[in-house]
């Protein structure tokens, strides 16, 4: 299976109330969890991730997705185009807590080859990683390195999604915390 990642040109990071069908998407990697009182699916998809966290009744669902990806407005909490850094936080019903920070940085082709060379060495043994095949001249193809610390009450999951068309990183971390 072909496996190359579109352009960012139109990224958007979303937040959901409610889990996703996991059709809408091309999954590439998935890690479920399940700790303390609350269940994770972490996922890399085609052009970012998906994580869908469940505790008590209460389900969020990140996404990092394509503008054009078909996706659901019913339940949609938050919704950035990705360009710079934003920050968002979310205070559910029951007190758990949401609290994110993403980027799109896009760098010279240097700085991007050591991003890329440098997750491409750790990222493999540490956490979630897929390297998509090249669709450019270069032979560089993308990436998606995604790692997730899990504890009873949290868990801190941070992603790094590069597309070598245009030289551009997303980086997000993101926390999901239950009642004090």
């Amino acid at each position: 299976m072909l496996s190359v990642r579109p352009k960012i040109a139109e990224l958007v990071f979303q937040l959901y109330g409610r889990s996703l069908h996991p059709e809408l998407f091309v999954i590439h990697r998935t890690q479920k969890i399940e700790r303390g009182d609350y269940t994770a699916t972490i996922q890399i998809t085609s052009t970012g991730h998906i994580i869908c966290w469940q505790y008590s009744g209460l389900t969020l669902t990140e996404v990092a997705a394509g503008a054009h990806q078909p996706l659901p407005s019913k339940r949609r909490l938050m919704s950035y185009s990705m360009h710079g850094e934003q920050k968002d936080r979310l205070e559910c019903r029951g007190g758990a807590r949401y609290e994110t920070t993403f980027s799109l940085d896009r760098v010279t082709p240097e700085i991007f080859h050591t991003v890329q060379q440098e997750v491409q060495l750790g990222g493999v043994q540490l956490g979630l990683f897929h390297l998509f095949d090249a669709s450019n001249r270069y032979g560089l193809g993308a990436m998606s390195y995604i790692h997730f610390q899990s504890r009873d009450r949290s868990l801190l999951v941070r992603a790094l999604h590069t597309f070598p068309d245009d030289f551009a990183i997303v980086k997000s971390q993101s926390l999901f915390s239950l009642p004090s």
